[in-house]
């Protein structure tokens, strides 16, 4: 019976490459354990490295046929551990960024929502209130500040002197000012 434990190196890249399965077992099995603790000293985890050797033994398995050695079966599977783990280490690094990225974004979009819906609940409180000014001032007041009028062209459009457009947007002012400013007041106390 043939032991493949006493084949060199260069036999059972041989007999792997015509699909040997036992040659495959041999080199596994020669060099597993180095190939762990390498793949360990660089990852620290292990069960990456384990996850890493696994990955490289299966690929040389599955492209048996096709790949080119071009030192020793040794040298192939060092260089296939170190960019497998390279490759691992890059992909942590970019899944942490991502996961960095998207949990800031998730902090500033919820103060981004929080905020809009602050803003949103306010404007709607200053409509309320501009809408229970009287008729006359509330007409006033929606051109000078919400239609960007000008006293004289307000005046012109509803046949009003200047003066009175000017006591109407002062008045509003101030009732505005005394009720909103209650409701902003307690607005932040309640909303820090």
């Amino acid at each position: 019976m043939v032991t493949y434990s006493t084949f060199s190196d260069l036999e059972l890249t041989a007999l792997l490459k015509q699909g040997d399965e036992l040659a495959y077992t041999e080199i596994f099995n020669r060099f597993k354990y180095i190939l762990h603790a390498h793949a360990l000293n660089k990852l620290r985890d292990r069960e990456e490295a384990r996850d890493i050797i696994q990955e490289v033994f299966t690929y040389l398995w599955q492209k048996r046929e096709t790949i080119q050695f071009n030192s020793t079966i040794s040298g192939y599977l060092y260089g296939a551990v170190r960019h497998a783990i390279l490759n691992r280490i890059t992909r942590n690094q970019v899944q942490q960024k991502y996961f960095d990225s998207m949990k800031a974004f998730s902090l500033t979009s919820e103060v981004a929502t929080d905020h809009l819906i602050r803003e949103k609940q306010l404007k709607a409180f200053i409509e309320k209130e501009i809408a229970q000014l009287p008729l006359k001032m509330r007409e006033v007041f929606e051109l000078s500040r919400l239609d960007n009028l000008s006293h004289k062209e307000i005046a012109k459009k509803l046949g009003i002197s200047e003066q009175t457009v000017s006591k109407q947007i002062s008045n509003a002012i101030k009732i505005l000012k005394v009720k909103l400013g209650i409701f902003v007041y307690l607005w932040f106390i309640i909303h820090p």
